[in-house]
Parts: C-alpha cells; structure tokens; sequence
C-alpha cells in the first residue's frame, strides 16, 4: 500500500503555503486533489497556485482538462494514484492537498 500525507480543508485556509514550505524541507511532491483544479481556466474563486508558486513547486493533476471534458470520481482516483506511484518510485513521498473534493 502506498503512503502519503494529506492537507484537506476549506479554500483559503493555507493548504497551498504549508504544502510550498513542506516540499523544501522534505522529499515531498505536491497532487492537488482539489476538484475546481483539474480544468484550465477554472481560477476565479478556486484559490489556485499562481504561476510563480507552481514554478517554484510543481503541482501534479492541476490545469490539464479542457471544462467541457468529461472526467468522473474513477478518472480522478486513477490519475492521482498513477502520479502517487510514479512519486513513490521516485522515492518521494506523495503530498495530496485539496479542499473542494472531486
């Protein structure tokens, strides 16, 4: 069984900021599991990383559907759990963050 950490709670609580200032202390990768983040333009009101935060730590599962994509709860836990083995292979450990669930 893969292990990973977890940081949930509402929009604009810090999830984002602790995740950053985690993934420079610990060998971390960041998976948002924020459901309003899987689609590009979806940034009004979802408290996304802005462009410098997701340059300085990577973001995995953010940005990369179209809004009109249809994508389910299982399309969502086969993508996050193929990027949390591919971080676990790498010998990280994968950090999921989210507040709005999928």
């Amino acid at each position: 069984m893969m292990k990973a950490i977890c940081i949930m709670g509402p929009t604009g609580s810090g999830k984002t900021d602790l995740a950053v200032e985690l993934r420079k202390h610990f060998p971390v990768e960041i998976i948002s599991v924020d459901s309003a983040l899987v689609y590009r333009g979806m940034d009004i009101g979802s408290a996304k990383p802005d462009a410098t935060t997701l340059a300085n730590a990577p973001h995995r599962l953010i940005d990369f559907l179209d809004p009109a994509q249809p994508y389910s709860a299982a399309d969502f836990r086969n993508d996050a759990l193929r990027e949390m083995a591919e971080i676990t292979a790498q010998g990280r450990i994968p950090l999921l963050v989210g507040g709005t669930m999928l």
